[in-house]
């Protein structure tokens, strides 16, 4: 069976993985970019996704360049505890959270593709145009920088090509560019005082304005300092222009000034958004659910099927269990067709709940009600939030998200051959 992947981004690299795994040798993945570089920042896989990858084999490399953070927090903009719980490995998972840097981790899943489906597996710099659906196969064609054209065969496309899929364009060509909520990101990493323990990722604030750092990487001996990964997030004005284009530098400044009276005994937020290296700018936008994945025998995945917010920090996670679905359901079904509506089936409800939830800002919602009940703050959150409403809106996420501890570490393995899935 020959495989095309359109996006060698985490969805399309670990598809080619888990398709390798399962038996599949005859797999290309086309990437528009000309170079796969370590781009971007922080990003969290959670223990199902970890669980995936270390069922690939790759536990261990990508543990080695990550960071189990060990505590989940939640505070409101005056620094008050409003939710804490514990996070992989110490939450009673058999597997752990990692916290990496989404352009290494994808360099790392690269080489393994290379080093496991040959040196040519991936082919860079050509820009998927669309795809024929024909009675025994696919059509794939693309185009290079200079207008040149590829076509490739294949029996199974998967279009792995992110929030701006050229093949979800083909299928809706009316849906225009993802909604934005007016929320604006600023992405940055920097060297900061170690704060609480040293593992926890916090959340700052409230769904108007936010604040979130997690390590990036291990603290340096005795130095008292950690390389953190951080989000600034704010309401835009009225007038700011609606657009997904965003991705460029900007100055510390202006956002240091919007958090200047973050200061909490623990954590100096305006301080460590002025010691960034570098901020990036992006709009948070999402995509809405489909009715359809699946058109011939071209489907769609990650990103490219469901664009979700980042609140629960889920993108990648979900990307990487489509993958292993898609190939678990190819490897043990009749045919590929019924392969396509068993993954769809089963993924594409999971995932269009997951938007409603991000929508409502899954588990972040509790920074939302701390908000609305008490603007001003409060000696014990108790007072405003039952114990029962806090734990019930993260296990909720949990279980929608596919990571709920005792249900992830009780449900049978995604590699096929492995036993009875129910």
């Amino acid at each position: 069976m020959k495989i095309v992947i359109v996006g060698a981004g985490i969805g399309g690299l670990a598809t080619a993985l888990s398709l390798e795994r399962a038996g599949y040798s005859d797999v290309t993945v086309v990437e528009r970019a000309q170079e796969l570089r370590p781009l971007g920042v922080g990003i969290n896989l959670l223990p199902h996704a970890v669980r995936e990858l270390t069922e690939l084999g790759l536990g261990e490399a990508v543990a080695a360049i990550g960071v189990p953070p060990a505590r989940l927090t939640y505070v409101n903009r005056f620094g008050q505890l409003i939710w804490s719980e514990p996070r992989g490995l110490d939450a009673g998972y058999r597997w752990p959270q990692l916290s990496v840097h989404r352009g290494e981790f994808q360099l790392l899943l690269a080489d393994e593709v290379r080093r496991r489906l040959g040196p040519d597996a991936i082919r860079l710099g050509w820009r998927a145009l669309g795809v024929e659906h024909g009675g025994t196969g696919e059509i794939v064609r693309f185009a290079d920088a200079s207008g040149a054209e590829l076509v490739l065969e294949a029996d199974l496309v998967v279009g792995a090509d992110g929030i701006h899929s050229a093949l979800r364009a083909q299928a809706y060509p009316a849906e225009g560019a993802p909604p934005w909520n007016r929320l604006v990101l600023w992405r940055g990493t920097a060297l900061a005082p170690t704060f609480l323990d040293g593992r926890t990722m916090v959340m700052a604030g409230d769904d108007e304005q936010k604040f979130v750092a997690y390590p990036l990487v291990a603290q340096g001996p005795d130095t008292g300092l950690t390389r953190v990964n951080f989000i600034a997030e704010r309401r835009a004005p009225d007038g700011m222009a609606e657009t997904a284009d965003w991705n460029h530098a900007v100055d510390a400044g202006p956002i240091v000034e919007l958090f200047a009276d973050w200061r909490f005994d623990w954590l100096d937020v305006p301080g460590v958004i002025a010691a960034a290296d570098r901020i990036l700018e992006y709009p948070m936008v999402d995509r809405d659910p489909l009715p359809r994945w699946t058109f011939g025998r071209t489907t769609l995945l990650g990103d490219a099927a469901h664009a979700l917010y980042p609140n629960g920090s889920n993108g990648a996670s979900q990307a990487i269990l489509d993958a292993r679905t898609l190939v678990f359901h190819l490897a043990t079904g009749p045919g590929i067709d019924e392969a396509l509506a068993a993954y769809e089936e089963e993924r594409r409800p999971a995932t269009a709940r997951l938007s409603e939830m991000t929508r409502q800002l899954g588990p972040e919602r509790v920074m939302q009600l701390a908000r609305e009940r008490a603007p001003q703050g409060f000696a014990d959150i108790h007072d405003v939030i039952a114990d029962e409403e806090l734990r019930g809106i993260a296990d909720s996420y949990k279980v929608a998200a596919g990571f709920h501890p005792e249900r992830l570490n009780e449900r049978p393995s995604l590699t096929p051959g492995t036993g009875v899935r129910s």
